[in-house]
């Protein structure tokens, strides 16, 4: 190889100082790994944002660097000893999976590659390794594969990039020419269950809050068709262009699913966009025995899933399928002077950015492509059945506990609440502090380390929610939490109960 000058700037590194740095770094992932899967190590250690604050130094932007290793440490030994793990076999909160190691690695190719999946002609191999997992994810589902699709960062914006398209299919005036002048009379139908996703959807893109009709729901959190046609023929008595409908294929809450065929079936009478926002429960569809009402996802508009959700991917890794792929194109295509990306106009060509709100978009796809493989359909058919096989074990095994209320058990969801036995004679009059009682009781929990529920209302009830959605969790691991929320819901209502609330028998 010929002597050439290279430019030595701070941020370079030599083969051999990455080489150095990298392995050093793996062993500690690697001594990560070993260690969150230890049942006794803590969940999180729960510090406040002034002792986060106090482990990083408080002056400015340093003026001289300091040598990468040093850094590589410092790094890790802070985000190790100082972070909540969404890892750890006991973490049951928001819907954030565990990550898969080869999700880990696959992120750490593409930043190495740092592809621009914007356009072919900048990435040629990651955007047919996007258009591949595009692909697939439809294909386990049981989607139309041959719909248009694009990975983005996660549950919000998928909803968002379907909503858009929606959007620009259904508004009956060139509405990226004109904007929403007449957005008074556009209307999106959802149940009350729905994700705050469409609330900012609205806000964000010209509608505002009061185009959302709410549709009843029933006891088991689902829409109620009857509702939604009633509110859909009033609206159009009433001179509005209904324009999606929203179908949930597992609330967030508690894992229940919308009845998607009939939602489908009044969407094609009516002529409306029916977009299925499946970001935690949609890929369940994969299950051969998945109810028909989440397997009814396929006869939607345009579908939004999750792969850092039930895919096990790390964060972000969001995913919007629609149906007629040049609905995205509608929705989202420029083409300024700048951009020359046609040297393949005569053959099948992909540009991501025609297809979403991105120009410049990072590899998301390769960590969910490489653990697609890496388990196929069949492993995650295996996981997600355990994942919903625990949430039901657990709910059958509340029972055996007095002070346990069980409440709802959907997908891997589970709710229930902590109720004093003394307690569930008072019935309405005892509600405002049972939900007291269990918002403290969950604060508690949290901070403890030793487990990590959510919560939900249920019925106005404030439930303690536990989302399985970690192929690291156990039987073992779930049977305890029972036991520790008797333990700490009697600690708190003995401390509550004098000041909170006097019982009728008081």
């Amino acid at each position: 190889m010929k002597n050439v000058s290279l430019r030595r700037t701070p941020l370079e590194m030599n083969a051999e100082e990455f080489r150095r740095v990298g392995h050093s770094l793996v062993d500690r992932i690697a001594e990560y790994l070993t260690w969150i899967n230890d049942r006794s190590n803590p969940i999180t250690r729960a510090e406040s944002p002034e002792q986060a604050r106090y482990l990083l130094s408080s002056e400015g932007l340093p003026s001289t660097g300091m040598p990468a290793e040093k850094l590589i440490s410092k790094a890790s030994q802070l985000l190790f000893d100082h972070s909540l793990f969404n890892g750890h076999p006991k973490f049951w909160g928001y819907i954030t999976s565990s990550p898969a190691p080869i999700g880990i690695l696959g992120d750490f190719l593409a930043s190495a590659v740092n592809p621009n999946v914007g356009a072919f002609a900048l990435s040629p191999i990651a955007t047919e390794i996007e258009r591949q997992t595009v692909r697939w994810i439809a294909d386990m589902i049981g989607y139309p594969t041959s719909c248009g699709g694009i990975l983005v960062s996660g549950g919000n914006m998928a909803n968002f990039v379907c909503f858009l398209a929606a959007r620009k299919a259904k508004v009956p005036w060139d509405v990226r020419k004109e904007g929403l002048a007449k957005s008074e009379r556009l209307r999106v139908y959802c149940s009350s269950e729905t994700h705050t996703w469409i609330q900012k959807a609205t806000d964000m893109y010209g509608l505002g809050h009061d185009a959302i009709a709410w549709i009843q729901s029933d006891d088991r959190q689902r829409m109620v068709v009857q509702d939604l046609r009633i509110k859909i023929s009033e609206d159009l008595k009433n001179g509005c262009v209904p324009l999606l409908v929203v179908g949930a294929a597992g609330t967030v809450g508690t894992g229940a699913i919308d009845p998607l065929e009939e939602i489908a079936s009044i969407c094609k009478e009516f002529g409306i966009w029916f977009h299925v926002d499946g970001a935690y429960g949609g890929f369940a569809a994969v299950l051969p025995e998945a109810p028909s009402d989440l397997k009814a996802l396929r006869l939607a508009d345009s579908v939004a899933v999750d792969p850092h959700k039930w895919l096990y991917a790390p964060l972000e890794a969001g995913c919007a399928l629609v149906r007629n792929r040049e609905a995205l194109v509608d929705a989202f295509s420029y083409h300024p002077v700048y951009y020359h990306f046609d040297d393949h106009a005569d053959e099948e060509l992909t540009n991501f950015h025609e297809l979403g709100p991105q120009n410049s978009r990072g590899f998301r796809a390769l960590k969910v492509w490489l653990a697609l493989q890496q388990a196929g359909r069949d492993g995650y058919i295996e996981m997600i059945r355990e994942d919903c096989r625990l949430a039901a074990e657990l709910f059958s095994a509340l029972v055996r506990y007095p002070d346990l209320e069980s409440l709802t058990c959907g997908l891997s969801i589970t709710t229930f609440r902590y109720v004093p036995a003394d307690l569930r004679a008072e019935g309405k009059k005892a509600e405002e502090y049972l939900n007291k009682l269990n918002t403290e009781i969950l604060s508690r929990l949290q901070s403890s380390g030793k487990a990590y529920p959510s919560n939900a209302l249920v019925k106005e009830k404030y439930a303690l929610r536990v989302c399985i959605v970690n192929f690291r969790t156990t039987a073992d691991d779930l049977m305890q939490l029972p036991q520790l929320v008797v333990k700490i819901g009697g600690e708190t209502d003995a401390e509550l109960r004098s000041r909170e609330y006097k019982s009728s028998g008081d």
